[in-house]
């Protein structure tokens, strides 16, 4: 709850595809010191029921349980629907941050820098098959390139372990989403102040794909945490939360 005369500004975190809001935990303490943070949870994630909505409706419903102006900071699927969110309701969202996120998740005409399909179509086999195992090795993926992959791998595994599973509808459902959401024609519609905060080793979303979609945003700027990987955040939780408090300092001028 906001305390009657709390000066800091609203932040509403984003998780991204499988791992739910226990990511942001270690970080709450920090941003604390500066935000009202408040934890958006995606349908299906944390026992929440899951409404089978589509992109553009969970986009919109994100929306209604959070202050207004809010920033929102989504990290990867939670980055992207964070951004469509920013076009759907501009009025409502003050500025955006973007952790390591894609406009297009896979390959497309003209956009190479991200993954095949067939990634994505691995991936929604194992979780039919095994979802627990594949939600594991998404893990060990995220951080493939990570200066601290072990370390991280196994303090993001203990995440899974002490969250409740997401449901397999939703796994299934954001698989989807990564498979059809294609935001290049919208992102330079993006009116709001927007930070990105992207790995340099990034194996599953490149830097040089953060680097374009910075290029599509007329308000965008690019901050790069050399030897990173899918979850920077977790690579520096310091520098991340410095990185937050500087921006929400520069809004505030």
């Amino acid at each position: 709850m906001t305390q009657r005369g709390d000066q800091r500004p609203p932040l509403a975190l984003v998780h991204g595809w499988g791992l739910g809001n226990a990511v942001w935990e270690p970080l709450l303490p920090e941003l604390a010191r500066c935000w009202q943070v408040h934890l958006a949870d995606l349908p299906g994630y944390r026992g929440i029921a899951d409404d089978g909505a589509d992109f553009d409706t969970t986009a919109r419903t994100l929306m209604e349980a959070l202050p207004d102006p809010i920033t929102l900071c989504g990290w990867s699927l939670g980055g992207m629907l964070a951004l469509r969110a920013a076009l759907l309701a501009a009025e409502r969202v003050r500025a955006l941050v973007l952790v390591g996120t894609t406009a297009s998740f896979i390959t497309r005409s003209g956009w190479n820098e991200a993954q095949a399909p067939t990634l994505v179509d691995d991936f929604a086999d194992g979780v039919r098959r095994q979802p627990e195992q594949t939600l594991q090795r998404f893990v060990a993926l995220l951080n493939r390139g990570d200066e601290k992959a072990r370390t991280l791998t196994r303090q993001q595994i203990g995440h899974l372990r002490q969250d409740v599973q997401p449901s397999l509808a939703a796994l299934a459902r954001g698989l989807n989403w990564l498979r059809q959401v294609d935001l290049r024609p919208l992102a330079p519609a993006v009116g709001a102040p927007c930070l990105l905060i992207h790995g340099a080793n990034d194996p599953l979303n490149p830097l040089t794909a953060a680097r374009q979609l910075a290029n599509m945003m007329p308000h965008a700027q690019l901050e790069v945490f050399a030897g990173a990987g899918h979850a920077p955040f977790h690579h520096d939780g310091e520098r991340f939360c410095r990185v937050l408090a500087r921006f929400g300092d520069d809004l505030a001028r």
